[in-house]
This record gives C-alpha cells, sequence and structure tokens, in this order.
C-alpha cells in the first residue's frame, strides 16, 4: 500500500524517513499540537508552499527549465477564487468557478509561453517568464476596479470554513472543530493529494522523459521524443498545481493581493527552498519548505531571546541582535549550500549510500 501511494520513490535514508514522517505528522495534527492564530498560520503556510515548491521542482529540478513566472500561476489561483468569491458571493459554486477559470487561464498562458518560448535557450526563456509575470503584476495593481490593486481584495468564504461556524458543539482535545479547523484540513488534504499526484507524475514514464531532457535534451530527441512537446506539458502541469497552491492560500487567508502572490520575493524564496531542499527530489520540497517558513517565522524571535541572554557580552548580543535576522537566514542559506550541494535530501541519500 505505501509502496503504491509512493509510487515507489521512497525516501531511501532512515534519518530522511523519520524527518519526513515527523513532518507530516505534525503538520496533520497541528491544530491539536498548538494553541495561536501564529502556528496555524505558519502550518497552513508550509503545507501550500510544499505544493508550490514541488511544482516549481518539477520544472527546475526534473526538466532543467528556468522560469520566473511561477508567481503569476500562484496569483491567478488566488485571485481566481477570491474575485469569485467577492463578486458573486460566498458560495462553493462561485469558488468552483472562480478556481476553473483560473485552471483555464494558467493553461493556455502556460501553453502559449511553452509552444512561442520553450523553442529558445535557457537564458531567454527565463528573461521571457520574468517579463510576462512583471507585466502581469504591473497589471493586477493597475486594474484597481476589478481586482482591488495595490490592497488587494478581501473576501468571504462560505459558511463552513468561517470562524464561526461550529461542525459540533463540543471541544475535541480542547480544540473547537470550527470552519477554520475545516479550512485548515481541506489545505492539509488537498496539499497531500496534489503532492501524492506530483510523486506519481515525476515517477511515470513522462517523468523519466522529462529527466532524460534534463540531463541531455540532443539525445532525447534522437531518440524519438518531442522535446518541446514534453517540455510544454510540463510547464502546463506545473502552472496548474502552482495555481492550485495559490487557491488553497486565497482560502486561508482570505484574501487575494500582489504582495502575498505575485510579490517576486515570493519566486525567490521559492528558489531558495528548492536549493535548499534539494533539486529534482520532491522530498526537498517538504523538508525545504518548512525549514524556510520555521526560519522566516522564528529566527528574529530565536535572535531576541539569545541577544537577552548574551547581554553580558555585548559583542554576541549586538551579532544576534534580532534586526540582524535576514544577515543571519543568507549566512544560513550559504552554509547549506556549501555543506550541501545536492540539497538536504540529497545529502542524507548520499550518507546512507
Amino acid at each position: 500500500m505505501l509502496h503504491r501511494l509512493l509510487s515507489g520513490d521512497f525516501p531511501r535514508s532512515l534519518w530522511l524517513s523519520g524527518a519526513l514522517a515527523l513532518l507530516v505528522l505534525v503538520l496533520a495534527l497541528a491544530p491539536f499540537l498548538f494553541t495561536g492564530a501564529r502556528a496555524m498560520n505558519v502550518a497552513a503556510t508550509i503545507c501550500v508552499f510544499i505544493v508550490l515548491v514541488a511544482s516549481y521542482d518539477l520544472l527546475l529540478g526534473y526538466t532543467g527549465i528556468v522560469s520566473f513566472a511561477h508567481t503569476m500561476f500562484y496569483g491567478i489561483g488566488a485571485y481566481g477564487v477570491g474575485l469569485a468569491l467577492y463578486s458573486i458571493g460566498p458560495t462553493w459554486g462561485a469558488m468552483a468557478l472562480g478556481l476553473g477559470i483560473a485552471l483555464l487561464l494558467s493553461l493556455a498562458l502556460a501553453l502559449v509561453i511553452g509552444l512561442f518560448s520553450l523553442r529558445v535557450k535557457a537564458i531567454f526563456y527565463a528573461m521571457i517568464t520574468l517579463a510576462v509575470a512583471s507585466a502581469f503584476a504591473i497589471l493586477a495593481s493597475q486594474l484597481s476596479d476589478f481586482t482591488g490593486g495595490e490592497d488587494g481584495r478581501t473576501f468571504s468564504v462560505p459558511e463552513m470554513l468561517r470562524p464561526g461556524f461550529r461542525l459540533i458543539e463540543a471541544e475535541v482535545f480542547g480544540t473547537a472543530i470550527n470552519g477554520k479547523l475545516i479550512t485548515y484540513y481541506l489545505l492539509f488534504f488537498g496539499a497531500l493529494a496534489i503532492f501524492l499526484f506530483l510523486l506519481r507524475v515525476v515517477n511515470s514514464p513522462f517523468g523519466r522523459v522529462l529527466q532524460a531532457i534534463r540531463e541531455n535534451d540532443f539525445r532525447a530527441e534522437a531518440l524519438g521524443y518531442r522535446t518541446v512537446v514534453y517540455r510544454t506539458l510540463a510547464n502546463c502541469l506545473a502552472a496548474a498545481t502552482a495555481t492550485l497552491a495559490g487557491a488553497l492560500m486565497a482560502l486561508w487567508l482570505r484574501y487575494a493581493g500582489p504582495q502575498t502572490t505575485l510579490s517576486f520575493t515570493i519566486m525567490m524564496d521559492i528558489l531558495l527552498i528548492v536549493v535548499i531542499g534539494g533539486m529534482g527530489t520532491l522530498y526537498g520540497a517538504m523538508i525545504g519548505s518548512a525549514l524556510f517558513i520555521l526560519a522566516q517565522n522564528y529566527l528574529q524571535a530565536l535572535m531576541k531571546q539569545a541577544s537577552d541572554a548574551l547581554t553580558a557580552v555585548p559583542v554576541l548580543a549586538n551579532l544576534l541582535h534580532p534586526d540582524r535576522w535576514l544577515l543571519w537566514l543568507g549566512v544560513f542559506f550559504v552554509l547549506s549550500v556549501y555543506f550541501f550541494p545536492t540539497g538536504i535530501v540529497g545529502k542524507l541519500r548520499a550518507l546512507k549510500r
């Protein structure tokens, strides 16, 4: 059963298996293990970023395509669901309609970009996707009457997903079974299903062809595979899954705006997570997303505690001042690349061998 669930792609490392099992268990039980909105928000963000980073790894790690338009598809998913719920009303039908339109738009854009751009060299393709993503972000900001501009759109969700909704009156292990909990598990199981689907894709014959194209596209073409077709299909598949990730994030935040979905900073975060976790290993998306999101949210607080504890040593206290958390985050990234050139997952698998 586990073999089929993981598509035969086991972690192949005891340490990696333990880390993945612990991560899934903590995310599955997060509403019952942690209290407070911040911890729940961190857990939900990790779930969404696992899907987002895994979908990008399908392009970069498995196919060798460098794209800067991934946040555009992420934003289309968020805006599609958000604007539909804002305009039509907080119904399941509106949510399904918005998601359907967003998926169609993402697939159409991915198809056009793929067909017209994937024939050029990698650097030119990357520049084209950057230009398209930048144009889309500007468009979303300027169409203020429709998208809300820089302020974005806040919207209501169906009643079952609202914090005031109670599925049962009694609490379970001290946790209210309300709409927020239902929304979280919608994110968790949605992210789990999409991740397992992507795991199946990369371990299928289609995924093997993508890896062959990554290693040597001329040889793959000589063997009879139409590389442009496979790259375009990979681009469309990655775009669709990124769109689903954006829709899940919009439902959790009940907000769609350029800073939360279309920002180039998010694109840089995705690239960092892929490198930290390990390119060409979807499990790297899980490990990298968890470490990066936790560092983003808790590193500053931990540094403040360390700085306060080291007031007797002014030099160390200044070095660990919480205002320097971005500096230390950069240091950790450099160290991770130096000591784990194939990513955390690649390093753990190499130790096993």
